[in-house]
Parts: C-alpha cells; structure tokens; sequence
C-alpha cells in the first residue's frame, strides 16, 4: 500500500519498465538453478490456481464481494505473469501440468460458490494461507536472485492481505 496524503493506495498490478528484463542464470551452479527452477514452476501453476478460483466465484451481480474477486484475480494474474517472465528469463517453461491447477481452481471457485459467501470467503482465507506458507517457504530453501527475491517478497506481501481481506470480509457476513 501506498500512502498519497491521507487516502491510502493499495496498489494492485505494478508497472514494470524495460530495463527489468534480463536474461538470467548465468554462472549459477546447476543445483542453484534446479532449485529456482522448481520454486518458479510452483508459484506460477499456483497462481493459475488462485486466479481461476477467483473467477469462478464471480457472480453477476454489482456486489463488493464481486469487486474484491475482481481485484484479487487481478492481482493473481499478476504474480502469475511475474513468474511467466521469470521463468522465460532462465530459458525455462512453465510446468506441462500446470492445467491439472486450472482444474483445481475450477472446483474450488465453482463448487464454493455454490455453497454461498461464507464458503467463497473460506476458500480464499484457507488457500491464500497455504500460498503465504509457501512463499515464505519458498524464500527461506531458495537461492533467488535478487530481483527475483523482491519480486517473490511483493508478492507474498499481497496473498498476506488477500488473508487479511477475506477474514474481514467473513467476519462482516457474520454480523
């Protein structure tokens, strides 16, 4: 979040300008990259989840809820385009099995949302847990390079207050 007076920013997609781009993994040994590697491929197929998920629990109507889904998807389409530049940055691709998350995404946006708001709520609460797990997970067994590190630390900073967000949003449903 960026303070501008006294409102406050939150800032969903960044702006990235060209000389950010670079090839990388030049002179890293091959277990340092294996490693990168594999935690790329992670984040980025659970992105795919996260954003799918958001999009089939949106509705039709003009909701807040909807707007926050709105949001949140966006901003997983994000961190998922982060980790799609990383990834081709290394010469690598993304994992072939990365549709089996779609999948995932699918039934746990679909079938939450047919269980109503407080299951939605849950599901995010629940699954932006286990990403803020295993971001921080991932940025203690992993050698990053330091862009890549800032980029990774950004955006476990934004699945932190996706939790934050659903939580106040389920605690409201309750009133």
């Amino acid at each position: 979040m960026v303070k501008s007076g006294e409102a406050v920013k939150e800032i969903v997609r960044t702006e990235i300008v060209m000389d950010e781009f670079r090839i990388r993994g030049e002179g890293m040994s091959l277990d340092r990259l294996r490693k990168i590697k594999k935690g790329l491929r992670k984040l980025h197929t659970l992105e795919l989840m996260a954003q799918t998920i958001y999009r089939f629990q949106l509705g039709g109507d003009d909701s807040e809820l909807n707007r926050h889904l709105i949001v949140a998807m966006c901003n997983e389409m994000t961190h998922y385009q982060d980790f799609q530049v990383k990834l081709c940055e290394y010469g690598w691709r993304p994992s072939c099995l990365r549709w089996t998350y779609w999948i995932v995404g699918f039934c746990f946006g679909f079938f939450s949302k047919i269980f109503g708001k407080k299951m939605m709520l849950r599901t995010g609460i629940w699954t932006e847990t286990l990403a803020v797990k295993g971001y921080g997970e991932l940025l203690e067994e992993v050698d990053w390079d330091d862009e890549t590190c800032k980029i990774i630390e950004r955006n476990w900073a934004d699945e932190k207050v996706h939790v934050a967000r659903w939580k106040y949003l389920l605690q409201t449903c309750n009133r």
